[in-house]
């Protein structure tokens, strides 16, 4: 009987892919499991290869990868975890992104363009994934993309935290960087106590990525500290302008609170040289010493993943956890 037993004992198992592995190692250190040994190299061509030291046939597999530059490489490594998982018999496979790669594709603009975030989803279950645990999408609808469970973790709760200790006795006021994300600024507000909300009209050129043309206030932001709060940075183009036109209308400052860093190109150089206070963000993706300079601050996602993740293991609720906020 004893042997029986054996069978049906959870057992819960972190994996970490290559691009990120601080964040992965500060995740198992949280649950106390420790991250699975595997042999990860690429052949001359540079195809990947994954194999995993110890055996996985039965347990509960948590796949921790962030989507990160060189963002398709990482991507393949994370489907191939996935697949190897599969075929070693794992019970259950639970894919891990703090980014969730190609979010921005999430609809059609124009003729003839992907819908690249709903390919992604594809992709991962078809390599075997049975549940995803992501932060912060880029636009909701993309959990229905993935035909499982999708755990949607929100970093708001801790990014606002920090600016409610740091710049809770200034008049705040929180700033959607463009119409279209007002409901998350909303919640902003409520958590910072009803702080009043205002908006950055822009236009967007559909035909040049990564760019915006025309930006007005919408609201009342002269003598507050503004905190301007957006999902990622990646080029700093469209933030640090919407920066430049709040402070032109007269406020007491900009504080950028961001959940995901991808601070490509100029990205360093446009935020050093903004007038923002301070540009707080989650470490969903991984920043190299280059990237760093002394008005960043860096919080860490991890708690948050490791608490999903026990959570999915032990059969509790994700959605307890943001207590009615989310």
């Amino acid at each position: 009987m004893s042997g029986m037993k054996r069978t049906t004992e959870k057992n819960l198992m972190v994996f970490s892919g290559r691009a990120h592995p601080d964040l992965a190692a500060e995740v198992s250190d949280l649950l106390g499991s420790g991250l699975v040994p595997q042999s990860a190299y690429e052949f001359a061509n540079s195809e990947i290869y994954i194999r995993y030291e110890e055996s996985v046939r039965g347990c509960d597999a948590f796949v921790i990868q962030s989507h990160t530059a060189p963002i398709n490489e990482w991507i393949m490594e994370h489907l191939i975890m996935v697949d190897a998982l599969k075929r070693a018999s794992a019970k259950r496979i639970t894919v891990v992104m703090p980014f969730y790669g190609y979010a921005r594709q999430d609809k059609k603009h124009r003729g003839r363009e992907p819908i690249s975030a709903r390919l992604m989803a594809d992709l991962f279950k078809t390599a075997g994934a049975d549940r995803l645990i992501t932060v912060d999408l880029h636009a909701d609808q993309i959990q229905g993309f993935f035909d499982g469970p999708v755990d949607h973790l929100m970093a708001l709760p801790i990014l606002a935290d920090y600016v409610r200790e740091k710049y809770g006795d200034q008049r705040l006021a929180v700033v959607s960087p463009d119409a279209g994300r007002i409901k998350v600024a909303e919640r902003w507000s409520a958590r910072l106590g009803g702080a009043p909300l205002a908006f950055i009209h822009k236009t967007r050129r559909t035909d040049r990525p990564n760019e915006s043309v025309a930006n007005r206030v919408v609201g009342e932001v002269s003598g507050r500290m503004c905190v301007l709060v957006d999902d990622m940075i990646d080029t700093g183009g469209t933030i640090v302008k919407a920066t430049e036109a709040l402070m032109a209308e007269g406020a007491a400052g900009v504080v950028l609170a961001v959940t995901h860093p991808i601070l490509s190109g100029p990205a360093v150089d446009r935020l050093k040289n903004s007038s923002a206070t301070e540009v707080i963000v989650m470490n969903t993706l991984p920043l190299s010493d280059e990237q760093m300079f002394d008005n960043l601050t860096c919080l860490s996602i991890a708690p948050l993943l490791a608490r999903a993740i026990r959570e999915v293991f032990e059969d509790g609720s994700v959605t307890s956890m943001f207590d009615g906020h989310a």
